[in-house]
């Protein structure tokens, strides 16, 4: 095996040398390592000659294209990159810039009055990094530029007309300038899992009119959004794998959030009417309902079962002939385009492997023959079962119908955000969304995290990385359509392990979580992309940063406009709690998250027994560890509060029991802190021990199925916290 070939590749392909452990030592990547990366990426670095041909490639990529496949231009960027030979200074540059929405822009310059930043010899040939400054006054948006020197053959390259930096919350500037003007209010909101809202009238799991109710309880206190999880496309034929961070795709929506009663066929449906009032079903949905945990399976049968009926009820009333209702639906068929289409193809198929020829779930259990979704085998698939691919593609329909009635509703009662959206950092091997873009998801590797004092083996998520290399063929596309699917129905976006915009852990298929290795990706230009959807949509983006965070993610954070993600557990400066004054503006505030403690649990040390039981600490010791420390940060905690003057004037100590004053004065601590914007969990508005998800564990803990002990109606109806609500209401308008 060429070594130096191999790290010369790597390094070229963005394959770290080496990173800092939770030690702080210094750790080098193998050279085994290296190799399977370099093979997940399509590298052939067992064949000497064609891997020295490889290397090759990559060398002259970066010096003997003219621009690269994709450029940005902001308003400080100052021009974009072109390399010309040295001996071609004395040509004129031409380029053409397409815009977008129509109109052209055109411009000439003698290169060699380019400035120059770098140079490199290939092959014997100078080169000349020069920059090329572009028009001030270009609209926002993806433009196409065409470059051309003297009379050699054009480029053709994508142009992205990007924003200083992101949507702010409270701006009133479209963003381009940089310069911002804040409302004055700081904004403040309830943070939920949708599946575990309870109420008198669902079907054992949460919906979009059960978020209705909640929005409409929640802006009568004055919240400003709703923080929800991920609301991303699970498996419908394989219910029980429900993870939300874990989703067949990421382009499409949860159809078991669908309200089936809300729909317009239902009222006029007498076959569904008939089947819902039936006494079997009926006991069936009141069982579903008042069981402590979802049971997505028995949910699962019975809404695609009555959806299945509607969806006939749609086809005969609205679809076969012209009707308002049977061209949205057609519309929307045709702007939402191949991705749509592929998720109903993918679920028909799924649901057709599945049940009629007892496979497992997902696209890699399937039939060879059906892998690639352009195969002989998945268009005859496509044509033979056509109707049931549109009914899977209709309920994609129904689901942005009603999770925009929500967001508009929202808004209409005042929320200056509306809904809080939550896109996970990956989706499931085995889904909808690697499935319909293989071509720029690696093969044979998944990413993780490397080992920490929790987890000393490290941590293999399971998730397909997206290949930079791939991307970039692609114009990062796919991640703008991300964005932009994730930002439709919403006035802010999460983005979960916001770190992965910089580098990411792969771990190459059979090795150990532990000797993978980082693979940097574009941090600007995705920044870039993120800027220009949330000005475009006016949504605020909150970069999930916690853990180990490189100072260029912090730089991009700050200079792009991407809010911190600040947990008062974790916000401590040496032993102590940062006090609310001290709090990053640009940030969103909570008392913890879905993957941590609720303050019940983290108060009464719940948490470390429950890990304790379920074998996650690498050591005996550790769990005692813990504890000691947990004891003293209950004090540096009171003491924190005490100088908030958010403590009753009863003094506490740390070995005290918890009560709902606590919970009330850490939430008034963050709402009278300087970031912008924070979120109450429910859980802890409840006084909730049990969590939502214990980190590290699948089928040793209910994940993602406990449900809140009351319907919503009645959390609302506590004058307890209404009481609370409203005080934090009163305390962010300060």
């Amino acid at each position: 095996m060429n070594t130096a070939a191999i790290d010369e590749l790597a390094r070229l392909r963005g394959v770290g040398e080496a990173f800092h452990d939770y030690r702080g030592e210094l750790q080098h990547f193998s050279l085994a390592t290296k190799a399977a990366l370099l093979r997940a990426m399509g590298v052939p670095v067992d064949d000497p000659v064609a891997l020295e041909a490889a290397l090759a490639s990559a060398r002259r990529a970066r010096w003997q294209r003219l621009v690269e496949p994709t450029v940005v231009s902001r308003p400080q960027s100052g021009g974009i990159a072109v390399v010309t030979r040295a001996d071609e200074d004395w040509i004129t540059l031409q380029f053409e810039i397409h815009v977008q929405d129509g109109g052209r822009h055109d411009g000439a310059v003698v290169i060699r009055e380019l400035a120059a930043l770098e140079r490199q010899t290939i092959d014997g040939v100078l080169y000349v990094r020069r920059s090329l400054p572009l028009p001030t006054d270009l609209p926002l948006g993806y433009h196409r530029l065409v470059v051309r020197v003297g009379d050699h053959a054009p480029v053709e390259t994508r142009l992205i007309a990007a924003p200083a930096c992101c949507f702010q919350y409270g701006e009133k500037r479209s963003g381009v300038s940089g310069v911002f003007e804040h409302g004055g209010k700081r904004g403040w909101g309830i943070a939920v899992q949708l599946y575990a809202l309870r109420s008198a009238d669902n079907w054992g799991i949460g919906d979009f009119r059960d978020l209705l109710g909640l929005v409409e309880r929640a802006a009568a206190t004055g919240a400003d959004f709703i923080g929800l999880n991920p609301l991303h496309a699970l498996f419908p034929a394989n219910p029980g794998h429900c993870s939300p961070y874990s989703a067949s795709s990421r382009l499409a929506l949860n159809v078991f959030y669908i309200q089936p009663e809300s729909l317009l066929e239902f009222a006029q449906c007498d076959a569904a009417q008939l089947r819902f009032s039936d006494a079997a079903f009926q006991q069936q949905l009141r069982a579903a309902r008042a069981a402590t945990q979802v049971d997505y399976v028995v949910v699962a049968s019975l809404k695609l079962e009555l959806l299945t009926v509607l969806y006939r009820d749609f086809c005969s009333h609205y679809l076969a002939g012209e009707s308002v209702r049977g061209r949205a639906f057609q519309l929307f068929v045709a702007e939402r385009g191949e991705d749509l289409r592929r998720q109903g193809l993918f679920d028909a198929l799924d649901e057709f492997f599945r049940l009629r020829r007892g496979r497992e779930s997902g696209w890699r259990n399937w039939p060879s023959e059906y892998h690639s979704v352009s195969s002989p085998a998945v268009q005859a698939f496509a044509i033979e079962q056509a109707d049931r691919v549109q009914f899977y593609m209709w309920l994609q329909w129904v689901a942005t119908e009603q999770l925009a009635v929500v967001q508009q509703r929202a808004r209409e009662l005042g929320m200056s955000i509306g809904l809080y959206n939550d896109c996970a950092v990956g989706a499931d091997a085995s889904g909808a969304e690697v499935w319909g873009n293989r071509d720029v998801f690696a093969v044979g590797v998944s990413i993780g995290a490397p080992p920490d004092r929790l987890a000393l083996k490290g941590q293999d998520w399971g998730l397909p990385p997206q290949d930079p290399g791939l991307l970039e063929a692609r114009a990062f596309e796919p991640f703008a359509a991300l964005l932009r699917a994730n930002m439709r129905n919403g006035g802010a976006l999460r983005l979960d392990h916001v770190m992965a915009l910089f580098r990411q852990w792969w771990v190459p298929a059979g090795h150990a979580a532990r000797d993978g290795a980082y693979v940097h990706y574009p941090l600007d230009l995705l920044m870039a992309i993120i800027a220009l959807e949330s000005v475009t949509q006016r949504v605020v983006v909150i970069g999930e940063d916690l853990g180990v965070v490189p100072d260029e993610v912090r730089r991009a954070m700050a200079e792009f406009g991407v809010y911190q993600y600040k947990v008062l557990l974790f916000e401590k400066v040496g032993d102590a709690f940062r006090a609310p004054s001290h709090y990053e503006p640009r940030a969103l505030a909570t008392a913890t998250t879905h993957d941590l403690p609720t303050l019940r649990s983290w108060w009464q040390g719940d948490d470390i027994r429950l890990r304790e039981r379920l074998a996650l600490y690498p050591a005996a010791e550790v769990a005692w560890e813990l504890a000691e420390e947990r004891r003293r940060d209950r004090e540096q905690f009171l003491q924190a509060l005490s100088e908030a003057q958010r403590l009753p004037a009863a003094p506490r100590q740390g070995d005290d029991p918890y009560s709902d004053s606590l919970a009330d004065a850490a939430h008034g601590f963050l709402a009278t802190s300087r970031a912008a914007l924070v979120a109450v969990q429910v859980e802890d508005l409840l006084g909730m021990i049990e969590p939502v998800n214990v980190p590290g564990t699948s089928t040793e803990y209910p994940n993602w199925r406990r449900k809140l002990p009351v319907t919503i109606e009645a959390l609302f109806a506590r004058p307890d916290i209404d009481r609370s609500l409203r005080d934090l209401s009163r305390l962010r308008a300060i």
